[in-house]
């Protein structure tokens, strides 16, 4: 990641606003859009130069010039970084590896106020140290340093720190991390000890372990490359592998515990599965995102664990059963049936006493047609209502024919005509119906 620290800001009449300072990390060129951090605005480079040479690339490590459009001078400062747009962020709170300079003549306490200077940018700093609360010289420990405002910082970045009253250099240190955790945990020394030892290419794997779950984005800010090897892809996020099992198994027990207490519905309603997951990230100290909440789900389904539908997510092996529940499901065909050509409505089933669970699994069955969302028949009535459909729409029927061949009211031979156009049996004309040509035999 190219990174162009600012040492010098100035304009040059009719061409803009010119940065100074040494490029690390990458690449810079001509036209190419970039960003200003901690302030955050966009630029285009107009021009570049190294030792008052034009150049079209500005490679590292080398001391360059580059004159910005789009950014006013007066938005830009010695500390800031100028990079590709996404590539940084600034921050005021870091943890490091400190070590007192040689020659201390005082133990390097968290007490006092402190210089912090990291590439061009001096910030005021206060310490917290970690372990042993005082450091003396030729020893070294781990830090979380407050800045005054932001900077932009790299892992394994070098920094210096001088006291403010006696005005002297009284340690140097490391950056290890540059978004540490709210609450450091109960041993940060060993997780800043792991992180100290570790190669650059291992970084976003363990940030992703010490955190569970990161961004894409973010990872690249955090640690300097946007893939973890070991960590699962998911949406626009890594996920830690035993994280990602936690929430799995937390769904499939909230779901597996769903279709235990109400077997003849379908699926649960997606909030439920929302819930478990989320429950598994808290537990676990992982950012309880929404966005990764639902990556999550889509991973699950695409894995065929779960299987959604509208509003509802089941567990992909579940199917619903009628067993347990026969003389229920007997007892509602037998009263639609005696019933027929004008059964009781779904809310009348209800009201006596048939569980609409009951009715929902008796259609997905097979064992009755919903025509609309109050009326259900049996199959054997639906059918023959669809040949007398077929007999009067050869040359078209009115509802009050339909009605009088079926020997019920409108009220259910206008929802059976219009399931039948739904079903492409029939098509409506004005006050007429006629038989498809194209509809398939036996609709």
């Amino acid at each position: 990641r190219a990174r162009l620290f600012v040492d010098r800001v100035f304009t040059i009449r009719g061409a803009g606003t010119v940065v100074t300072g040494t490029l690390t990390g990458g690449v810079l060129s001509v036209g190419q859009e970039v960003e200003a951090w901690p302030v955050g605005v966009r630029a285009r480079i107009r021009s570049l130069q190294t030792h008052k040479r034009a150049i079209d690339v500005a490679r590292p490590v080398s001391r360059v010039a580059a004159n910005l459009v789009g950014v006013d001078r007066a938005r830009l400062e010695r500390g800031d970084v100028v990079g590709p747009p996404g590539a940084w962020r600034g921050t005021r709170v870091l943890e490091a590896r400190l070590r007192p300079v040689r020659g201390l003549a005082h133990p390097l306490t968290a007490r006092g106020a402190y210089k912090f200077y990291a590439g061009s940018a001096e910030r005021d700093a206060r310490l917290r140290l970690y372990g042993p609360q005082e450091l003396r010289a030729g020893e070294e420990g781990f830090a979380r340093i407050h800045l005054a405002a932001p900077i932009v910082l790299d892992v394994h970045d070098r920094f210096v720190l001088r006291e403010a009253g006696r005005r002297e250099t009284v340690a140097g240190g490391v950056v290890l991390d540059v978004d540490p955790p709210e609450r450091p945990g109960a041993d940060p020394a060993a997780r800043l000890l792991r992180r100290l030892g570790a190669p650059r290419e291992e970084l976003p794997a363990i940030v992703v372990e010490e955190r569970g779950a990161v961004r894409t984005a973010d990872l690249l800010v955090l640690a300097g490359r946007g893939e973890a090897h070991g960590a699962e892809r998911v949406g626009g996020w890594w996920v830690h592998p035993s994280l990602h099992a936690e929430v799995r198994r937390a769904v499939e027990e909230a779901l597996a515990a769903f279709h235990r207490e109400r077997p003849l519905l379908e699926g649960a309603e997606v909030a439920l599965a929302r819930e478990a997951a989320l429950a598994a990230l808290r537990s676990r100290g992982a950012p309880p995102d929404p966005d990764l909440v639902d990556a999550l789900l889509e991973d699950l389904e695409a894995r065929g664990v779960v299987a959604r539908a509208g509003p509802t997510v089941r567990l992909a092996s579940h199917r619903v059963t009628l067993a347990g529940r026969e003389e229920e499901v007997d007892a509602l065909v037998e009263a639609v049936a005696r019933g027929e050509p004008g059964p009781p409505t779904v809310p009348e089933l209800v009201a006596g006493g048939t569980p609409r669970e009951v009715i929902d699994a008796a259609v997905r069955a097979g064992l009755l047609v919903r025509v609309s969302p109050e009326l259900v028949f049996t199959p054997g009535f639906v059918a023959r209502a669809a040949e007398v459909a077929r007999e009067l729409g050869a040359a078209g029927m009115t509802v009050s024919a339909f009605r009088e061949r079926l020997g019920t009211s409108r009220k259910y031979a206008l929802p059976l005509l219009e399931h039948f156009d739904r079903q492409g049996l029939t098509r409506r004309q004005g006050d007429l119906r006629f038989v498809r040509a194209d509809a398939p035999a036996g609709r």
